[in-house]
């Protein structure tokens, strides 16, 4: 099939099918019909908008990122939640984190599981994305923070983009 008639988003033409079908008064032929029109007409006339895709090698690491993402977010919660009660004050800390990744998405990937997990935020990246402002909200060692981000996220992002 040709690129240019095709489906240039694949997943997003799957879930706009999805969608419609569950937004409809019931499953018919019509309405089968239509979410096949929209599900390839809307991915065609967006498609300047959409980046170039990404080369990637192991996709299928993505499901035990996420995972480890997951337990992250949950331990990270009850390290937040244990500083809140703790009368200690907390130690914030801007650190400028080096950026190894080279893939636009990536990258974005990373920034989001940074802010994603609780007691870290992500507030700027440099213009030339090599650097990564990350907010911890506490911390004794910035150096730990760097390895432990590089290690449990970018590392298999590394992995999976390069």
């Amino acid at each position: 099939m040709s690129t240019r008639l095709g489906f240039p988003q694949p997943f997003l033409s799957v879930i706009l099918f999805c969608v419609w079908q569950l937004l409809g008064d019931g499953v018919s032929g019509a309405s089968i019909i239509v979410g096949l029109v929209l599900a390839w007409l809307l991915p065609q006339l967006t498609r300047g908008f959409w980046p170039e895709r990404p080369a990637t090698r192991k996709l299928w690491l993505m499901p035990v990122y996420v995972l480890r993402v997951l337990v992250d977010i949950v331990m990270a919660s009850i390290s937040v939640a244990r500083l809140v009660l703790n009368p200690r004050q907390p130690e914030p800390a801007f650190i400028n984190y080096p950026v190894t990744l080279e893939n636009p998405l990536a990258i974005t990937i990373l920034a989001s599981t940074v802010s994603l997990t609780p007691g870290t935020v992500s507030a700027d990246i440099s213009d030339d994305y090599q650097v990564l402002l990350i907010h911890a909200l506490d911390t004794q060692d910035p150096d730990q923070v760097i390895a432990d981000i590089r290690r449990r996220y970018e590392a298999p992002l590394l992995e999976m983009f390069k």
